[in-house]
């Protein structure tokens, strides 16, 4: 197995509103803000990486609407591209075992966590 299908393969995501599992491995809410009505003990996190969450501004002009979403992509891999050593050491963790992306947004097609994961494997 290459290095990419090895990440591939250990990289997942999962909205906060699901139940931990065993299965999710290392656990790291990518989201600015606490998913509302969770507690920290039901999100069971490892880490909280709100640096590599959207800007406030870029989330606030992109309010989940599909219409923005290519933009929205667009806009916050620019925003990611300052990140690179947080983004290595994800790729690093996710080389050796799993690491599960939570997050909140409702639309499972078009949120950050995507453009996110998309990002770690380089696609």
């Amino acid at each position: 197995m290459t290095h990419q299908s090895k990440i591939e393969a250990h990289l997942r995501l999962k909205r906060a509103y699901e139940p931990a599992t065993e299965d999710d491995g290392y656990r790291i809410l990518v989201d600015r803000l606490w998913p509302r009505g969770v507690s920290k003990e039901k999100a069971a996190l490892d880490e909280w990486a709100k640096d590599l969450a959207p800007s406030a501004e870029l989330r606030k002009w992109f309010g989940h609407d599909p219409e923005r979403w290519a933009e929205f992509q667009q806009r916050y891999r620019e925003e990611l591209s300052e990140h690179h050593e947080e983004l290595e050491r994800i790729r690093s963790l996710a080389r050796k075992e799993t690491v599960t992306l939570i997050y909140s947004a409702h639309d499972e097609e078009h949120n950050d966590a995507l453009v996110l994961r998309m990002e770690l494997l380089g696609n």
